[in-house]
């Protein structure tokens, strides 16, 4: 960790940060079963587990059955071409191919593992990969450089017979042939009848010429350049059976010249290899792919000022039509793995593009619009392709990669119902995941001013830094700046602060409204005037809430310091409940892919009926805005009515107001956690009125919550988010005292959407 103290970037920081913080690196492994009693053992391992490897052996395909072998992927790389740093090696690359795997875990919930193979001979990596076909159920090769990565493929697509698939070719070649087939449909032309000129010669511009000319482009119309420029037939230099592959009759020798009367070009390449000259001379409504990473062929801003009909896409995220691989990889594993495909061909590539494309000419979602509602997601121009948080792109792409499996005959199970599989791609990933971020891309395009109350703590700092710099929006440090200066030279943070503004309350020139404030609300309660003033300029809480009270700030987060109690105290003492509505706390869990609701977790010791069927009302609302279906739980030790009890009572009478109020989620009670959340159970009460496990719980009490979530947050096996604090007036967040810098961003996020609602943001 000594390096992290040196002299570094924010961002070069804080990824380090992020690394090597509570358990290194980004990835764990759980087991699936109970593993708590002895005879779980004897099922998991010895005796018991003889009985399926006796299967297997008589019959292999039976893997899939008793194994993880069928969800599981390896990522797979020697580290030669890592991003764009080049050849780092295998231990340096094993950062990114565990990204990878975080990748498909998250948007397609398939497992994966990586593995770094220390050697750039290609017959060794190729020995040392072709032999764990048993353990996987597919291959996805990273990061392996041009030519090798070729021969590696084509010869572990030979020896094994489950899908290899080099994301580095073909993912960037389906998206961005996605891109194109919605760049020629608006454009009105065809892959028959365009010029098209690839600049770059590797990896990826080889899978993208040849997956293009599969789809119908003609051979001839195709000018491949590489750094030493046009491949053409009879260059001998620099050459190679790849690019002679996409030599082409032409007298052209320079991209310059490749480029005169171009309909589309894709470039694959390096920072400025393409000049305003040469897209001025390409054909009417050009369509410029520019791919190249971290900056591309030529700037968006750049076309625009020379071609104002040309389409543009780009490989950045801060540019419309981003060409990313994770709309891609994930989803095409989905569906190769479901029907057990033995390889992923150029019927299932096609069949990806050709859905992701799709999938941009439909209606986009209201939560998807939101979340980027700095622009405009409607097909056209500016939109050719969905963007990665899609939560429809499962269901869209894996089943039509499916589909082209089993229509080509590599599926070795094919899926019956299609339409039931698109049901149950849509249900296995947890939305809470996609509706955070959708929660953060909608901050990030509406950035907000949040107050960071306490504002000289090292984590404080860190976080409102992060906040700033991930884009969200303008963070204030409350605080002396002296401190907040000594604090940040201390963590070698110095000098850091640049779109950071700090307010001292000591020295503002709004102390005097806020005191004038705060003591017209507290006169009638025993406070004097002096009073007043003193507490706002010595509270840090009272003073940030008078700025989100007074419109100086959109929303404020606080928490570090004190105990969550005392600053829920503080704050309320300035904001106030929103009309008919009640402030709790509402804490989420996410654990195993299953995401739970649990309120009232921080505010109201001994809820009364009709306050927990408010409770229960608020929080499926919370829910559905989250992406959920409510099923709400109105919890006790009893089950129904037995044993009886004063206690559960009062959950059985919130249980009849939520009858008489006629609310539209389910919902019943009083019941017991573990009847609530298991259908086993559940079953033993067949007029429980749920359809299927709780995914909101409402607490009978504070003990029960507070108790309940706390041991989850230190026992682990989850990630925990809140408490969120619901029903205030203004958007505050109140954060727990061992809050980490992330968790803090998180609720500054999560205060600055709630600043979003209620001005009427949609």
């Amino acid at each position: 960790m000594d390096e992290i103290s040196q002299p570094m970037s924010d961002l070069e920081r804080d990824t380090l940060l992020f690394h090597a913080s509570g358990r290194p690196g980004k990835i764990e492994i759980t087991p699936t079963k109970p593993l708590t009693t002895q005879r779980d053992l004897s099922l998991a391992y010895s005796p018991g587990v003889a009985f399926p490897c006796l299967r297997i052996a008589a019959d292999p395909s039976l893997a899939y059955d008793y194994t993880a072998k069928g969800n599981l992927v390896a990522v797979i790389s020697n580290g030669t071409a890592v991003l764009g740093l080049g050849d780092l090696g295998a231990l340096a690359g094993k950062p990114v191919m565990e990204g990878k795997a975080v990748l498909f875990k998250r948007f397609a919930d398939v497992d994966a593992v990586d593995l770094e193979v220390d050697t750039r001979d290609v017959d060794e990596f190729v020995n040392c990969v072709r032999y764990l076909g048993p353990s996987f159920g597919g291959i996805n090769l990273e990061d392996i450089k041009a030519p090798e990565c070729f021969i590696i493929e084509q010869r572990l697509r030979e020896l094994m017979s489950i899908p290899v698939f080099h994301d580095d070719q073909h993912g960037t070649a389906i998206i961005a042939a996605a891109g194109l087939i919605n760049a020629l449909h608006l454009t009105g032309r065809t892959l028959k009848d365009v010029k098209l000129v690839v600049n770059g010669a590797g990896a990826a511009a080889v899978a993208c010429i040849e997956l293009v000319k599969s789809m119908g482009l003609p051979h001839s119309n195709a000018i491949m350049c590489d750094t030493k420029g046009v491949i053409y037939k009879g260059r001998t230099e620099g050459m190679n059976q790849w690019k002679s592959a996409h030599a082409v009759e032409t007298r052209a020798r320079t991209l310059a010249e490749a480029m005169e009367g171009a309909d589309v070009f894709l470039g694959l390449s390096a920072k400025g290899a393409v000049t305003s000259d040469m897209v001025s001379r390409m054909a009417a409504k050009p369509i410029i792919f520019a791919m190249a990473n971290p900056d591309p062929e030529i700037t968006p801003e750049e076309v625009r000022a020379i071609r104002q009909d040309a389409i543009i896409a780009t490989g950045r995220s801060d540019y419309a039509n981003q060409i990313n691989n994770v709309l891609g990889f994930p989803y095409i594993f989905r569906g190769a793995l479901d029907v057990r495909a033995s390889t992923i061909n150029d019927f299932m590539k096609i069949a990806a593009a050709e859905a992701i494309a799709a999938l941009a000419r439909e209606d986009v979602p209201d939560e998807v619009d939101a979340a980027y509602s700095g622009r405009r997601l409607r097909y056209g121009p500016d939109y050719i392709i969905p963007v990665p948080f899609d939560p429809r792109l499962i269901a869209a792409i894996s089943p039509a990669v499916a589909k082209a499996a089993m229509d080509s005959g590599v599926a070795r199970r094919p899926i019956v119902d299609m339409d039931n599989y698109r049901k149950v791609l849509s249900a296995r990933l947890d939305p809470t995941a996609a509706s955070m971020q959708m929660i953060s891309e909608e901050v990030r395009a509406n950035p907000r001013r949040v107050v960071f109350a306490e504002g000289e703590e090292e984590k404080t700092i860190r976080a409102a830094l992060a906040f700033h710099h991930a884009g969200y929006g303008s963070p204030i440090l409350l605080g002396r700046e002296d401190r907040i200066q000594q604090t940040m030279k201390a963590a070698g943070l110095a000098g850091a602060l640049e779109g950071i503004e700090i307010v001292n309350a000591r020295l503002s020139e709004r102390t005097k409204a806020y005191a004038d404030m705060f003591y017209a609300r507290m006169q009638r309660k025993g406070m004097l005037f002096r009073d007043a003033q003193r507490t706002v300029n010595q509270d840090r809480n009272i003073f940030a809430a008078a700025m989100v009270a007074l419109g100086d700030a959109d929303a404020m987060v606080t928490g570090l310091t004190r105990n969550y109690y005392q600053a829920f105290e503080e704050v309320t003492r300035v904001i106030d409940p929103k009309k008919d509505e009640l402030v709790f706390g509402t804490t989420i869990l996410i654990s195993h892919g299953k995401t739970v609701f649990i309120s009232d977790s921080v505010v109201i010791e001994t809820p009364t009926p009709d306050e927990l069927a408010d409770i229960a009302c608020q929080t499926a609302a919370k829910a559905r805005q989250m992406g959920y279906v409510p099923r709400v739980a109105l919890l006790s030790y009893a089950n129904f009515g037995n044993p009886p009890n004063l206690n559960s009572e009062r959950v059985h009478e919130a249980v009849a107001i939520l009858d008489q109020r006629r609310v539209d989620f389910e919902y019943d009670g009083e019941m017991a956690a573990d009847v609530a959340l298991d259908p086993d159970l559940m079953k033993l009460y067949p007029f429980c009125r749920l359809s299927g496990p709780a995914n909101v719980l409402v607490m009978p009490g504070l003990y029960s919550a507070h108790i309940a979530w706390k041991l989850l947050q230190k026992l682990g096996g989850g990630s925990i988010i809140g408490p969120v604090l619901m029903g205030l007036s203004k958007p505050v967040q109140i954060t727990s005292m061992d809050a980490s810098a992330s968790d803090i961003v998180n609720m500054a996020v999560l205060a600055s959407h709630d600043a979003l609602r209620q001005e009427g943001f949609k």
